[in-house]
């Protein structure tokens, strides 16, 4: 290394002690990169570094030290910033600033520390922090949780907010998280997207395959959350904060002598009762929505996502195995895992569905499910019931909405 590429090294760069961290003996130092380029190649988020949390220069010199006070956090601000709830193994994640230009670029609010976001909530700082922290004894928990049987079988876990940060969440949904980019082939939880637009791409085809994410909520976890929202240009105290406001652990109660206590058995994760899951799930799904629509159109396919339900269509039924089998591998790579259970070639011979809507020739319900709903008409007839009139009059608006001509033969009755 020359001497001007060893001068610019010096000024670009310095070296953390990282000796006491590890037995390995690979090595004692890290150098840390001061010079603002993209976090990682092929990105625009800069690496903008607190300097606080950088190694301090050793004075050689003899004499006196300089009057200026070097930088330092408050003792608020040193308890919070490395306590467990803003843990990181990633020391380069620990020290980023916010990046303006990029919160500017996606339309993002620029919240440089938890002040402006508490600002922002129209909340007190110790008000955010207390929703915004995670609790290894948690007296009273911010959750009401409870299960809902699923279709196929078993439970379903919801652990719905309640009312103080349910709000708070929902402020967040409006002032950032729906400003986040997702792809356009994604159809839930969107703004003019419902079951019907991801579904008209699959009418008619001679082969339909479903896919199913396995686990899909629980590995949207805290980490990714963090890591989506550090990628889009807050800094890391910001983006631990907002992940700790819209993800949560399952908890469970134990009882110490008098008190009971809810402790987390799992990690903190996008959950299914909260406003703002959807809308971060749609987000960090854009990369895997590209790469799936990329395979799909190489092998002359459809493909559309609704939540977790990933569906493809085409008119060669020859490819079924071969897009199987690279998606599944495109999946795992995202960190994610295909339910093989619910994998679902579907022909045209026999009923194709997509998201509960069939599309063998045109939208609509299948014949059994119209049947239920005109066998119910028939019952509502001869014994008339408010509340079953309205469950009927929701059924036939969905049908409605999705085949006009089904629901209006049915209404005729």
């Amino acid at each position: 290394m020359g001497f001007f590429s060893r001068l610019i090294h010096r000024f670009l760069y310095k070296k953390r002690d990282i000796s006491l961290l590890g037995e390995d003996g690979d090595g004692i130092f890290e150098a840390i990169d001061l010079s603002g380029k993209p976090l990682k190649e092929g990105h625009r988020r800069r690496t903008l570094r607190d300097r606080r949390l950088l190694p301090k220069r050793i004075n050689r010199r003899r004499g006196p030290r300089s009057k200026k006070p070097p930088p330092h956090f408050s003792k608020e601000e040193a308890g919070r910033l490395f306590s467990q709830t803003m843990r990181t193994r990633d020391r380069n994640l620990r020290d980023l600033l916010t990046d303006e230009e990029q919160l500017n670029r996606y339309g993002l609010p620029v919240w440089k520390d938890e002040t402006d976001l508490a600002a922002a909530l129209d909340i007190s700082v110790g008000k955010l922090r207390f929703f915004s922290i995670h609790r290894e004894k948690e007296r009273a928990p911010h959750y009401i949780t409870f299960a809902i049987p699923k279709r196929c079988g078993g439970e379903r876990l919801i652990m719905a907010p309640k009312v103080r940060l349910k709000s708070i969440q929902r402020q967040l949904l409006h002032l950032a998280i729906k400003k986040l980019p997702c792809s356009e082939f994604a159809h839930g939880f969107r703004e003019g997207r419902s079951v019907k637009t991801g579904a008209e791409a699959h009418v008619g085809k001679e082969v339909v395959i479903h896919m199913d994410l396995k686990n899909f909520f629980p590995s949207v976890h805290f980490g990714r959350v963090r890591g989506l929202l550090i990628a889009y240009g807050y800094s890391f105290p910001v983006a631990s904060t907002l992940a700790a406001l819209m993800t949560e652990a399952e908890r469970q109660p134990v009882q110490v002598e008098d008190e009971v206590f809810h402790v987390p058995v799992s990690s903190r994760y996008c959950i299914q009762g909260a406003p703002t899951s959807p809308a971060l799930c749609n987000s960090i799904l854009l990369r895997l929505d590209r790469r799936l629509a990329g395979l799909a159109r190489s092998l002359n396919l459809n493909y559309t996502r609704y939540a977790d339900d990933l569906s493809f269509s085409g008119d060669d039924a020859q490819v079924c195995a071969r897009l199987i089998t690279r998606a599944t591998k495109i999946i795992r790579d995202e960190g994610f895992e295909v339910n093989t259970d619910k994998t679902r070639v579907m022909r045209r011979g026999q009923r194709q569905t997509v998201t509960g809507v069939t599309v063998n020739e045109t939208l609509g319900l299948s014949r059994k499910e119209r049947r239920k709903i005109r066998a119910a008409l028939h019952q509502l007839a001869t014994n008339p019931d408010p509340l079953k009139q309205a469950e009927i009059e929701g059924k036939l608006a969905y049908l409605e909405m999705l085949n006009p001509k089904q629901a209006e033969a049915l209404r005729g009755r």
